[in-house]
């Protein structure tokens, strides 16, 4: 699977099972009308998920109501919990029958291009999976059932997406030329807007054309309102965006505006940091970005600090009042005040019954914005204020060592170079998914 984009985040799990369980690559726009499919498939009726009937026959191969159903409950799960319409409801199952329309033909195009995904390979990703919730395998597999979902739907998600890297990676990246002339001069005007603002941007990108750029513009500005109440933008970007950058949660990396397309450049210079856009119309489609951070260019910033950290936490038994948490609450604050550093956190931990967990290579500006400060005003040994919730338990942060970053370079040529070739792969990538939708024989039932 491809995540290793520079300036890219890797699979951020955005500390939830929501974000983490949205994991298709998909596409916005209706299912062309040249192969006389209908633009809005209809449901009648509740499909019985037991019995395992045809929603749509794509080349030969069926996508049962079971199906649709199970990845509904994967992106309800990445809604996080808030309240969907009932009519909404009903665009949402066509959109995610769109969306396993095209993930049916990427595994096809990778399987007529001989790629093979070993189920090794799927059963070892899942794995990932499972060990980032601290669940075994059999947890995992109990709450997705819960949910309405399976271990099969998810893991036909991860086939989804490693056979459409790996297929990128053979028929799209050979093919991709990025001149030296081209990096060298990206690097010069880098150097020549050190101290210009650039943006840490997410994006969503879903494709139309202008039969159907009406129907794409309200499903963009459905999915606004849902990122606005609260839905995860990363589990939407990897359900709904048609962009190679799907797979790593939309995230295009620290850019400068003048580096996005004219319309996007705009909002991005006054897009708050944390605010998501209204759908903005791009050529080929509409683009919903959000600012997830903001810098200036080659200039120190002290949130670009690596910490290495210590937490104590501390859980409350069920039914212990505030008034009784507090003293435990105080102990814990004491004993990390003076336990004398993190070489002692264990011992002192021990002592007081809490939890440590160590975490190296944290970079400050990851971490909310309130203890961003805190942990920036620390020195070597210090610790935070306790934080965290009476339901979920309270804990500090041990700073243990700091690591202050190196401006003196710009960016390498390598660094540019990967870049600019995945914004090319990027589109020719899009090019490729219409062009086997186009070829495709779709059946809706």
């Amino acid at each position: 699977m491809k995540l290793g984009t520079i300036g890219r985040a890797a699979l951020l799990l955005a500390g939830s099972l929501a974000a983490a369980t949205a994991i298709a690559q998909t596409a916005g726009n209706s299912p062309s009308t040249n192969l006389n499919i209908p633009a809005n498939p209809q449901f009648f009726g509740n499909a019985d998920p037991s019995v395992r009937k045809a929603t749509a026959i794509v080349n030969g191969d069926v996508i049962t109501g079971t199906d649709l159903d199970q990845r509904l409950a994967l992106v309800l799960l990445a809604n996080g919990g808030t309240a969907i319409p009932t009519e909404e409801m009903q665009r949402l199952r066509e959109q995610i029958l769109r969306n396993l329309v095209d993930e049916t033909l990427q595994i096809q195009a990778a399987k007529a291009a001989e790629i093979k995904i070993e189920q090794r390979e799927i059963d070892n990703y899942y794995t990932q999976y499972v060990k980032n919730f601290k669940q075994t395998p059999q947890q995992f597999e109990a709450y997705l059932r819960q949910v309405g979902s399976s271990p099969a739907s998810l893991k036909r998600q991860i086939h989804g997406e490693l056979a459409w890297s790996r297929l990128q990676r053979r028929e799209i990246e050979p093919f991709v030329n990025v001149a030296d002339e081209e990096v060298r001069s990206v690097i010069e005007r880098l150097n020549a807007s050190k101290g210009t603002q650039e943006f840490r941007i997410a994006e969503i990108f879903l494709s139309s054309t202008p039969e159907t750029a009406s129907d794409a513009r309200a499903n963009a500005s459905r999915i606004v309102q849902q990122l606005r109440q609260g839905a995860s933008f990363l589990a939407y970007a990897r359900q709904f965006s048609e962009a190679s950058t799907a797979a790593v949660g939309g995230d295009l990396g620290w850019v400068r505006a003048e580096q996005l397309p004219e319309q996007l450049a705009e909002t991005a210079r006054v897009l708050p940091v944390g605010q998501v856009s209204d759908p903005i119309a791009i050529p080929g489609g509409f683009s919903i970005i959000a600012v997830q951070d903001s810098r200036k260019v080659l200039t120190a910033d002290p949130r670009d600090a690596v910490l290495s950290l210590k937490q104590l936490s501390i859980s409350f038994p069920k039914g212990m009042t505030r008034a009784q948490a507090e003293p435990l609450v105080q102990r814990l604050a004491q004993t990390a005040r003076n336990m004398g550093g993190c070489g002692r956190a264990e011992e002192a931990a021990g002592q007081i019954g809490a939890e440590v967990v160590s975490s190296d290579q944290v970079k400050v500006r990851d971490l909310p914005a309130a203890l961003q400060n805190m942990l920036l005003q620390l020195s070597i040994g210090q610790s935070t204020t306790p934080f965290g919730s009476f339901e979920e338990g309270v804990r500090v942060l041990v700073l243990c060592g700091r690591d202050d970053p190196d401006t003196t370079s710009g960016p390498t040529f390598d660094q540019v170079y990967a870049q600019l070739n995945d914004d090319r792969v990027n589109r020719r990538a899009r090019r490729y998914l219409r062009d086997l939708r186009r070829d495709a024989v779709v059946d809706y039932r």
